[in-house]
C-alpha cells in the first residue's frame, strides 16, 4: 500500500492483519482521486476531510497528499489509531489533521461545535457492519458538517447497496471496481460537479 501522488507520492503505508482493517485498495483510491481531481492536481488544495471508520488513514493521507488543509482521521480502534498516527509520523505529516477516537455521533456532536464544515466525508466501514452505511448516512444527512458542496462517499462491497436516498442527502453517482462499489452522495442530489 502507497500514498498514490501528491506530495508523498509512492511512500508506503502500514497496515494491521486481520478481517477488520480493510484498507481501501491502491488502484480504488486511485480511481476515486481520478473522479475527485478529474484530471486537475490543484482541485483538492485547502478542502477539510472527514474519514470516516479511518482504517489505516490511507485515504485521507492521500487527500492530505494532494493539498487538503485538513483531515479528520475517526476510528473507534485504539490499534487502527494508534496505526494512523504512525503512518503520518512516517510522512513527516505533523500539521492538518485530527485522530479521532469517538463514536460517530460523539464526534459529529464535536465537529459540529468547532464548526467544522466538510469538503469531502468518505466512509468505509467493515463490510459486515452493513448497518453503520445507513446510520452514518441518515446523521451526515441531518449533520450540518454536510453542506451544499460537500460530497460524500460510501466505499461498500459491490454486492451490496447502502441505499439512494438518506434524509436530503441523494446518491448522483456509483462506480464499480472489481469487488468493490463507491457511490457518491449530494445533499438535494445536486448535480455531481466530479463528472
Amino acid at each position: 500500500m502507497r500514498v498514490i501522488a501528491g506530495k508523498y507520492r509512492g511512500r508506503p503505508l502500514r497496515s494491521l492483519r486481520g478481517k477488520d482493517i480493510r484498507p481501501t485498495s491502491d488502484r480504488l483510491r486511485e480511481t476515486l482521486f481520478n473522479v475527485l481531481t478529474a484530471g486537475n492536481p490543484q482541485a483538492l488544495e485547502g478542502s477539510v476531510w472527514l474519514d470516516l471508520f479511518a482504517g489505516t488513514g490511507a485515504v485521507g493521507i492521500e487527500a492530505l497528499s494532494r493539498g487538503a488543509k485538513q483531515a479528520y482521521f475517526v476510528e473507534t480502534s485504539a490499534p487502527a489509531a494508534k496505526l494512523i498516527e504512525e503512518n503520518l509520523r512516517s510522512l513527516g505529516i505533523v500539521e492538518g489533521y485530527k485522530i479521532l477516537r469517538d463514536d460517530l455521533s460523539g464526534v459529529l456532536w464535536r465537529l459540529q461545535r468547532e464548526h467544522v464544515a466538510a469538503d469531502v466525508v468518505f466512509l468505509d466501514p467493515p463490510y459486515r457492519m452493513r448497518q453503520a452505511y445507513e446510520e452514518a448516512l441518515t446523521a451526515l444527512a441531518d449533520s450540518p458538517l454536510v453542506w451544499a458542496m460537500s460530497l460524500v462517499i460510501a466505499e461498500h462491497e459491490k454486492k451490496f447497496d447502502p441505499g439512494e436516498e438518506f434524509g436530503s442527502l441523494r446518491r448522483t453517482r456509483k462506480l464499480t471496481q472489481g469487488n468493490a462499489a463507491l457511490s457518491f452522495y449530494r445533499i438535494g442530489g445536486r448535480p455531481d460537479l466530479t463528472t
